[in-house]
């Protein structure tokens, strides 16, 4: 039968953004089972989502048998779905992030095609996907890349809506894709991923010819964005007596806006002052090697630029002014305006020789980390490097303890096998933790243990490992005395 050529090309063409996507998800997870869990966050999310199987409770999590209300539930689901097909393990707490990543880019390049053409589409994609906080992100059990997915999809469909003011009606489907954009991001990491409302107001101001109360229905689509939220927040609100509500939104959102939480920032006034324009130094390593080309692609927009160009700034900028704003700072916040940022590079440096060759140059970077330095770093990790010579050990009924190094690596891993709790301890109550009825371990620091456990009876085992905690940049030698009956 003869199959005309312009429907072998439809399908040719249709093949190819899912090549491309499975392409950047194998970028994405290699290395993923090599390094472990990387405390704090990583091993927080991973335990939480093998909490909420454990519990049957998939509204609102635990962590350690306590409550998490940190984040909302998004990333979480997306955990328990892919434990479910890889089982609860590094590779399976990491896999959903690379697949946001990989998601991530396949919007660039749709979105990019339509404002700039093909190379602008592709290399939007490219440059995204081989900046610095991608390539980390993309391989990180948390919450980042599924709220750089959405309010990338809620830009470009707000950019749709915009672009297609001429018509009498806006198409639909870029109006229901703006809105749950919206709610999908807040369910991801809560208030932020509605900055693309700003946005809005930012092209508003500079081009006041746009009717956005026609085309955005404003009312209605955030009715339909409460409603979705309303699906899981409350039930949570409810479980959690309005917790969820005080701790998510006002100790998290409020919390970190006016102060400095967990050392990432300062409280000092002077401080603060001093900070202001950490995301735009950081920026440059954050978006390296890309970031090379900020400074001139700045100055040509500066006099230059199109209403598509305006759009991509006004988001751009504005999540870099949030995130100036709120005392709280880590590099990555402002990994949402990266794919913004992409686009704009490949609209008007894709055709430079600069960037062909650094991203053959990064992507063997990327590659040879990834399957080489992982692997080598892997034994600096003192909680899975522990697991590893315990696990033949270890019993389902075994409660255990920890004092002083008690990071959420030690619950991730050893809860696994040992389905007891981890009890936080002081050095003075780990002998007689270790004393009571059942079989049990405490891990602590080395010299501690020599102090607490010099002559422990022959039936007990002691293990040891040296490493860095990496959430205090310290080195740590760790001492696992294990009890088993």
């Amino acid at each position: 039968m003869h199959v005309p050529n312009r429907v072998l090309v439809t399908r040719h063409s249709s093949l190819v953004p899912v090549v491309f996507f499975l392409a950047c998800l194998a970028f994405h997870i290699l290395g993923t089972w090599s390094v472990p869990l990387i405390d704090r966050d990583e091993p927080r999310f991973a335990e939480a989502s093998r909490e909420m199987i454990e519990r049957g409770d998939y509204i609102v999590p635990h962590f350690n048998n306590q409550l998490r209300l940190d984040k909302p539930p998004l990333t979480y689901w997306a955990q328990v779905a892919s434990y479910k097909i890889f089982g609860e393990n590094d590779f399976a707490a990491r896999f959903p992030s690379a697949v946001a990543a990989a998601l991530v880019a396949i919007t660039i390049l749709g979105w990019g095609q339509k404002i700039g053409g093909d190379r602008a589409g592709w290399w939007g994609a490219i440059v995204f996907t081989l900046s610095v906080q991608t390539f980390v992100h993309g391989k990180a059990a948390v919450a980042d890349m599924w709220l750089v997915l959405f309010m990338t999809t809620a830009h470009w469909a707000g950019w749709e809506l915009i672009a297609k003011r001429e018509m009498r009606n806006a198409n639909w489907k870029w109006w229901l894709c703006f809105y749950v954009s919206l709610a999908l991001g807040f369910l991801a990491k809560g208030p932020i991923a509605w900055t693309p409302f700003l946005t809005l107001a930012a092209v508003k101001y500079f081009s006041r010819e746009v009717d956005f109360a026609r085309h955005f229905k404003f009312v209605r689509g955030i009715l339909l964005m409460f409603a979705i939220v309303a699906l899981w927040g409350i039930p949570a609100l409810i479980q959690t007596h309005g917790e969820f509500l005080r701790i998510g939104i006002g100790r998290h959102v409020i919390g970190r806006s006016i102060g400095a939480m967990e050392g990432h920032g300062s409280n000092s006034l002077g401080i603060y002052l001093l900070l202001l324009p950490f995301y735009f130094v950081t920026v440059f390593a954050s978006f390296f090697p890309w970031s090379i080309k900020l400074p001139a692609l700045t100055k040509k927009l500066w006099g230059d630029r199109d209403r598509a160009d305006l759009y991509l700034l006004s988001g751009a900028g504005i999540i870099f002014v949030i995130f100036t704003l709120i005392k709280t700072k880590l590099p990555h916040y402002t990994l949402p305006a990266f794919p913004l940022l992409a686009l704009l590079v490949a609209r008007h440096v894709s055709t430079e020789r600069f960037v062909k060759t650094a991203a053959i140059a990064m992507g063997c970077i990327y590659l040879a980390v990834a399957l080489f330095a992982a692997p080598f770093v892997a034994r600096f990790f003192p909680a899975a490097e522990l697991y590893r010579q315990a696990r033949a050990d270890l019993k389902s009924e075994m409660e255990f303890g920890a004092v002083e190094f008690q990071e959420p690596s030690l619950v991730w891993y050893f809860r696994s096998r040992a389905h007891g709790w981890m009890t936080p301890l002081k050095s003075k109550n780990a002998a007689e933790f270790m004393a009571r009825s059942g079989p049990r371990f405490v891990i602590l620091p080395t010299e501690m243990a020599e102090d607490a456990f010099g002559n422990p009876p022959a039936t007990w085992k002691t293990l040891s490992a040296s490493g860095f905690n990496v959430a205090k940049g310290k080195h740590v030698d760790l001492t696992l005395i294990l009890k088993t009956e």
